[in-house]
């Protein structure tokens, strides 16, 4: 996978997850694959960046919504015997900046 859209994963999430794109569940190997702490997606994955202000004045007016691909990767884990999701991760598409994941 080398033009892979990546997920970086949260320090605190050991296997094993489930993974879901937009509430679908993703499968291992699959849809994706687990490399140095991050997932790896070969299918596009984009998330809806700023909104500028005529953008967001017009759907405050009810004008026009927002129509752009808004992906949502979302990872649920065992923490201490409980079950948690981290939400939102953040994508870095192929060739985009390293970035650390949020907390």
């Amino acid at each position: 996978m080398d033009d892979a859209w990546t997920v970086p994963l949260p320090a605190e999430v050991t296997e094993p997850f489930e993974v879901f794109v937009n509430g679908v569940r993703q499968e291992p190997g699959t849809d994706y694959e687990v490399v140095a702490g991050a997932l790896r997606f070969a299918k596009p994955l984009a998330r809806e960046g700023r909104l500028g202000l005529v953008r967001w004045a017009s759907m405050f007016l009810g004008v026009a919504g927002t129509y752009r691909k808004n992906d949502s990767v979302d990872v649920v884990y065992d923490v201490g015997g409980r079950r948690a999701v981290a939400s939102g991760l953040p994508i870095i598409p192929p060739g985009g900046p390293a970035r650390s994941p949020s907390r």
